[in-house]
This record gives structure tokens, sequence and C-alpha cells, in this order.
């Protein structure tokens, strides 16, 4: 099991874009990911809903979760993508 505890860097927490970009991310790897507030259940990182759910704030810390061949490396990408302001101007 590979875990990392990452700061949400967008500015409007992990609502709408962000969230979608996150979901997206995380149905690309090769591993299921799970993502949840410290002290809460965690939840499947490629629900849409379920990351809605957690109604992450700007510097809230999560804990993403990984099992498997690709764990570590499928959470050091998504815990990188959250750092990152996501509402940010490309």
């Amino acid at each position: 099991m590979y875990q990392c505890t990452v700061a949400v860097g967008s500015r409007s927490g992990l609502h709408a874009r962000p969230a979608s970009l996150f979901v997206q991310a995380a149905a690309r790897q090769p591993v299921k990911v799970t993502i949840g507030r410290e002290g809460q259940e965690p939840v499947d990182a490629r629900s849409m809903l379920s990351v809605l759910a957690l109604a992450a704030q700007h510097g809230d810390s999560v804990v993403l979760t990984a099992t498997g061949d690709g764990a570590g490396a499928a959470v050091d990408e998504l815990a990188a993508l959250l750092a990152k302001d996501l509402d940010a101007p490309v």
C-alpha cells in the first residue's frame, strides 16, 4: 500500500473543474486510488460525486492511497496534480 498526504492547491478547492481534472486523471491510473479527508472514510478517486462530496477546500489536507503495481507512481502523479492551482489561467 502506498499513501501520501497533500494539501489541495486549487483556490476554489476540489469543486467543478479541479475535481473533474482530478477524477479524469485518477481514471487513467492502472490501480484504484482512494482519496479522503483526514478523519473521514476514503472514497473512490474515480467517482466525481464522491470527490465533490468531500468538500475539500483550498489548503485542506487529503490522503491518497493505492495498492498494487504502479501504486506509488499513481499516487505521486495525482498528488502533484492536487497540489497545483487547477483554477489558475493557463
